[in-house]
Order: structure tokens, then sequence, then C-alpha cells
């Protein structure tokens, strides 16, 4: 089988970026925005099952980021998903609104990332302002924007909503909207989730059997053989070709 061949015929497929309400994915929410802070919050709820991902956040009014910190503490009363209870929402946005208020966040993750081109720097950069700026702790809101980088690849998460979201700020091709201009699409890590994980072990396209930061690196490394300008391109084709049962 060779595996960029049917990689690269994938994306070719004209229905390759088809992502609409018959096909949800959480970038819908996100590309009516194009917001940076909007996106995050899109892409770090987005996990579970899909619909109730879009249900979640269209019953968000986002404009509410433009307001005071005790308008936002009243607005999120009763909204709540999954891990998350009221208060972990409200915290969250608080957390969203002070963020706003610092700078922009492509500006904190440069300042982690510039060191070494590495992008959890990054992120890790934009956690620890937030932990700075919010001090709440909880299960659900941990769990909701992870936790800081130790410095391991081996057994850390892989990060994949982060890594997602890096996508869609950074790659301005197809679906993904690209805000961001400081950072190269060749320094993304693929948003490695279990489903892409298990298509990647029948693909031949992975060897690593945990799944952690490694796999996605090593999966990333093994897809810039194919391009390594950017390649993170083959995360949809990688994951339809699972999810349409053509292996």
């Amino acid at each position: 089988m060779d595996i960029k061949n049917l990689l690269e015929k994938e994306i070719t497929q004209k229905t390759y970026y088809d992502v609409n309400e018959n096909n949800l994915d959480p970038i819908l929410i996100a590309r009516q925005k194009k917001d940076e802070y909007i996106s995050l919050a899109c892409a770090l709820f987005a996990y579970g099952n899909v619909k109730a991902i879009i249900k979640f956040l269209r019953s968000i009014d986002f404009d509410i980021l433009n307001e005071t910190e005790t308008e936002i503490a009243k607005y999120f009363t009763n909204h709540y998903y999954r891990f998350q209870n009221s208060q972990d929402v409200k915290e969250f946005f608080i957390s969203l609104k002070r963020l706003k208020n610092e700078d922009s966040l492509e500006n904190i993750f440069f300042e982690g990332y510039k060191k070494e081109s590495f992008v959890i720097d990054g992120i890790d950069k934009i956690l620890e302002v937030i932990y700075q700026l919010n001090p709440y702790d909880s299960k659900g809101y941990k769990f909701l924007i992870g936790n800081r980088y130790k410095g391991k690849t081996k057994g850390s998460s892989p990060y994949k909503r982060w890594n997602m979201y890096l996508r869609w700020m950074v790659r301005d091709e197809g679906i993904d909207f690209g805000l961001w201009k400081n950072v190269k699409k060749s320094d993304l890590i693929i948003p490695l989730d279990t489903h892409t994980f298990n298509v990647s072990h029948k693909l031949g396209l992975l060897k690593r059997k945990t799944y952690d930061l490694e796999s996605a690196i090593e999966l990333t490394n093994k897809l810039k053989e194919f391009d390594p300008f950017d390649p993170v391109k083959y995360d949809f084709a990688i994951y339809r070709l699972g999810q349409n049962e053509k292996l």
C-alpha cells in the first residue's frame, strides 16, 4: 500500500473539507467567529459527541467576552458541559476575558514558541499565563484547559485539542483560517486522538504503542516525509480513512 498516494488521494476528494450541518465539526463555529479567543473555547470544549459540542457552543453568546467580568459571571450561571459544571465554565470565560486584557494569544504563544520553535512550549506559555491570571482550581477546569508541560514528551498528554486549535490558527488552507502569521506550518504537531492513533497504526505510520505526546510527534515526523512544510494537512485524511472504513 502506497500510504502517501492514499493520503494525497483523500485530500483531493471534493468532500475532503466538507464540514457542514450534515458533517459537523467544532470548526464550524470557530470559522463563523474567526476570533482567536472564541476559537480557543471552541477547540477546548471539542471533546465527546460532536452534536453535543455544537449544541453547547451555539448556546453561548460569545459577545459576552466584550462585557465586564461581573456580567460574564452573571451570564454563565446555567451553562455546563460534560465534566465542566457551571462554575468551571464561568471561570474559563473569565480567564479568556483576562487573557484578552493581557495580550493577544498569538503574542503569548510566541513567547514560548520562539525559543526552540516547539509548539508545545507555546501552549505551555499560554497555560502558564492562564493559571497566573486565574488561580481557580477544579478537576473539570483542569481537564478543560490541560496541565502544563513538564518537559517530557513520553507519557505526556498529546495536547490534542490544543494542537487542533493551532492547526486552525496557523494553516490558511482548506478549512483552516490562519489568523496567526508568526508560526510555521512545519512546526505544527498533528492533533492526535485515539481514533487517529489507531488508524495510524493500521496504516503503518506509527509504531509507538503508547497514546501520548511522543506518539503525536512520531506521527508528525512520519508525515513530514510526505510533506515537510505542511505535515498536518493529512489530519482529516487519516481520520476519515478510518471513519469511512477505507482501510
